[in-house]
Parts: structure tokens; sequence; C-alpha cells
């Protein structure tokens, strides 16, 4: 059934009650996962992943995941894996789907741009993402994931990794000159609308990641990346504010 845009222009409401530039609920824990380097535990709405980070170690090389990196620095080996009971369709994916292919790659290439991989030649770093639950932002969702993870395993990077996706109210058919932007997609919205996922290092305005799967007005397209970039600048404050929550919780632990 196609997405009712029609009260967008008169509420200024969203299907989920949000106004067009404000994010899903999100929440991130660090540490989940004990026997692991490092992991995370992150929800965006209700898309909900689980990272383990293992390494940086020698011998991982071989594996079917994405990967990025050379001999003289460290690989990134990205693998994902989607639960059946994940969407609404329950559709199991594949080792060789090639959406989690390309959603591999992404993540792998761009954290083999931040992270210090210099610093670990002849060497493996694997990144584990487990999705639990999709309903929008899938790859935001494993870039944040990811980023939490990496910074629980003591990997140093230049900077956060934060991501979120932005749309378009009007289709790329309909032409409508009065559209606007939409920050951080639900699911329903993903399926109707044109959207790209776009991701920046800290709070600055660097991209690092932009990917975009969907046809758009090239008009439309500035508007969407500026709010999107403004969206990752809210999530890397909300990244921040979990790591620096788990860095107070370990540092009570230690003084008791």
């Amino acid at each position: 059934m196609p997405l009712d845009t029609s009260t967008y222009s008169l509420a200024l409401l969203r299907l989920d009650g949000r106004r067009w530039n404000e994010l899903r609920r999100m929440h991130a824990q660090i540490s989940t996962q004990p026997t692991a380097d490092g992991s995370s535990y992150l929800e965006m709405g209700n898309t909900k992943v689980i990272c383990t980070v293992a390494g940086p170690a020698e011998g991982r090389r071989a594996g079917g995941g994405g990967g990025a990196g050379g001999d003289a620095t460290a690989t990134v080996q990205v693998e994902i894996s989607i639960a059946g009971f994940s969407g609404v369709d329950r559709k199991r994916r594949g080792r060789g789907d090639k959406r989690t292919s390309e959603m591999q790659m992404t993540v792998a290439n761009a954290f083999a741009n931040t992270l210090f991989t210099h610093l670990y030649p002849h060497s493996t770093i694997l990144v584990t993402l487990h999705v639990l639950s999709q309903d929008g932002s899938l790859l935001a969702a494993c870039l944040n994931a990811s980023t939490l993870a990496l910074i629980d395993a003591g990997i140093p990077m230049s900077d956060y990794v934060a991501a979120c996706t932005s749309g378009s109210t009007s289709s790329y058919s309909s032409n409508d000159e009065a559209a606007d932007p939409l920050l951080d997609l639900n699911g329903t919205e993903e399926q109707e609308l044109p959207f790209l996922t776009v991701g920046t290092l800290g709070a600055g305005e660097k991209v690092s990641v932009l990917v975009m799967e969907s046809r758009v007005q090239a008009m439309r397209l500035e508007g969407m990346l500026a709010v999107g970039v403004d969206g990752c600048k809210q999530l890397k404050e909300i990244l921040d504010q979990a790591v620096r929550r788990h860095g107070k919780k370990i540092l009570l632990e230690r003084k008791v």
C-alpha cells in the first residue's frame, strides 16, 4: 500500500509522530559480550544490532565477509548476519546475498580509512554484526554499532564514524517542488521514498560514507545531504555519551 504523505504539509508530523528533523529513540550499550575484544548493542528505533570485534590478530585473513586493507596495514574484515525473524517477510539471507555483501564492503572500507591500521601490520580486525530487527537505517545502525565496538576493543581511530539516513517527502516521479527533506527514515518510509545513508567523521562535516540506492531529483539532493550531516552530528553526541557513561562505570567499579 502506498505511503500516505498528505499529512506532512498539514500537521508537519510523520506517521510515527516525529517532525521532519527528529531522530528516533536511540539506545546504545558497550561491552555487552565479555568474551569478545570489543562489543556493543545498538537500537535505532526498532532496528536492533549486536556487534562484536575480534583482533587485531594474525591468521584470520580467510573468510567470506567483506574486507579492506593491505599487508602493510591491518585488514578490516566485516561479517553481517541477518536473522530470519528480523524483518516482516521473515526472509533468511544466505552468505552470498548481494545486499549483505555490499553492506559488508561499505562498513569495511569506512573503517579501513578511519582506524590507524598502520599500527597493526599483517593482522586482521574482524567485525561481526548480528541484525536482530530491521525497521530502516540498517546500514547506519551497523556503522554506529561498529564504532562503539571498535572503541570498546581499544583500537585507535581518528574519530567517531556516525551515520544516519535522510530522505525526501516526494518520490522521483512526482517531481514535487515543495517536497521537504526527512531525517532518520523508518522501514515504511524507506520502501516508498527516496533516501540516502550518510556517515561523517566526528562532529565535523567530513563525509566518509555516502550510499544512495534510489532515484531522486538532483535539486533535492543537497537538502537531503545537509539534513543527513546534521543528523550525524546529533548521533555523534549520543555515541559519545554512551562511551563516557561506560567509562564512568568502569572507574566507579575500580574504586570499589
